[in-house]
């Protein structure tokens, strides 16, 4: 049960915390440019953290950007592209790999012993140029990675999950999601018709605040996530599922002892 967006917003690195360690939540993965990175870094305790790859900022009046000298991934607006598909237009892959590696090298830095690469909306996942950085990212750092399962290598144009197999790099057999707000109904039908192998099953928890709220009705879906992720509903929904939990870490230290 992994949470996306800590880092976004104050709100969601208290929920992604309280998620994980009040609630049924085992890994979370860190947006290293957005605003709230060092106090996610501050309150961070061995947790099962992950470096989730962002080169987009959809928020209207809220935006973040590149580490690094990126030209073609500033948006006209200020900070990166708000859609996947102005990033596609534009975007350069050799300063995408410069800013993801700068992304890992700071959470590195900062000290997160990072579990797994996420890349926020999928954005460098379904583009040839851009999943070249992805794996060779997960390759040099030696890391697992999050990669869409209810899409074909017909429909993406290229094999990308057998590319990554190829290099030995790890990732979830199936991944349950919508980024569409709010998970509740989603989750606890993903844990009643669980498949054999790994599944990941993604929410977005945050607290209750005037922040989160300012981005408009989006909120209340991530807020109801995280009662979600800390209910006895979901504990329940666990147990009777039979599934065992786990996070990215155990299939990070499963990949490198091969």
């Amino acid at each position: 049960l992994s949470c996306d967006d800590l880092v976004a917003f104050h709100a969601a690195n208290v929920g992604v915390y309280d998620a994980l360690r009040k609630g049924s939540a085992t890994c979370a993965s860190l947006m290293v440019p957005a605003p709230w990175a060092k106090h996610a870094v501050m309150n961070y305790n061995g947790d099962d953290i992950g470096v989730h790859l962002t080169v987009n900022s959809e928020h209207e009046m809220y935006r973040w950007g590149p580490l690094t000298y990126a030209p073609s991934l500033q948006s006209g607006e200020g900070g990166f592209p708000r859609t996947i598909d102005d990033l596609w237009e534009h975007a350069d892959s050799a300063e995408v790999l410069r800013e993801c590696r700068a992304q890992i090298e700071r959470a590195l830095a900062w000290g997160i012993d990072v579990s797994h690469l996420a890349p926020h909306l999928t954005s460098i996942t379904l583009r040839p140029e851009f999943f070249d950085v992805y794996l060779e990212l997960a390759v040099e750092f030696k890391l697992p990675i999050r990669l869409p399962s209810t899409i074909s290598a017909d429909a993406a144009g290229f094999p990308f999950r057998q590319l990554a197999a190829d290099e030995g790099i790890v990732f979830p057999d199936h991944f349950d999601h919508d980024w569409r707000t709010g998970s509740r109904e989603r989750v606890l039908t993903a844990l009643a018709s669980l498949q054999p192998g790994v599944t990941e099953i993604h929410v977005q928890p945050s607290i209750d605040t005037a922040e989160v709220r300012a981005l408009g009705e989006v909120a209340v879906g991530w807020i109801d996530d995280l009662a979600l992720a800390t209910s006895d509903e979901l504990r329940n929904a666990v147990t009777a599922s039979g599934a065992v939990l786990i996070g990215y870490r155990a299939l990070r230290d499963a990949m490198r002892v091969g």
